[in-house]
Parts: C-alpha cells; structure tokens; sequence
C-alpha cells in the first residue's frame, strides 16, 4: 500500500488537490491531510481507496523494497503515447 511521500508526490504528479483526492476516493480531505502530514495512520480500507483512486487515474505504483519505490502513468491514459 501507499506511503504519505507517495501519496503527496502523486498528487503533485496529478495536480490534484486534497478535495480533488478527497472527491475521487471518498476518503475524508482530513483524513488525507493527516495521513499526508503523518499524524495519523489511516485504517488499511482508507490506504486502499486512496491507491485506488491513483491507479484508476491511470498511475501505477513500483514497490521495489530496500531500493526505492516510485510510480508510473499507464501509456496513452492521458493523451501522452
């Protein structure tokens, strides 16, 4: 599941504010500026939504470990090929 720094950087990536966020995965906007901050750890459901709404924007996350994580935009998902 995300991290905060992956939920923050992919909003960046998406130019999404935390209402925009908020809007497509139903999450709370102050339960993503918590999560965000990391005062909070949000429930399992919550981290799954989030993610959720990144990966029907078209992004795909990279878990790769002790070498780093990043993320990648599905090909053609927004008129880029």
């Amino acid at each position: 599941m995300i991290n905060a720094k992956q939920c923050r950087a992919t909003r960046a990536w998406l130019s999404w504010s935390q209402d925009e966020l908020a809007k497509r995965s139903l999450v709370s906007k102050r339960a993503i500026a918590g999560f965000e901050l990391e005062k909070t750890v949000p429930h399992d459901r919550t981290l799954r939504d989030l993610q959720r709404a990144f990966e029907d924007a078209g992004i795909t996350f990279l878990m790769d470990g002790a070498r780093g994580i990043g993320l990648q935009e599905h090909e053609g998902k927004f008129g880029f090929s």
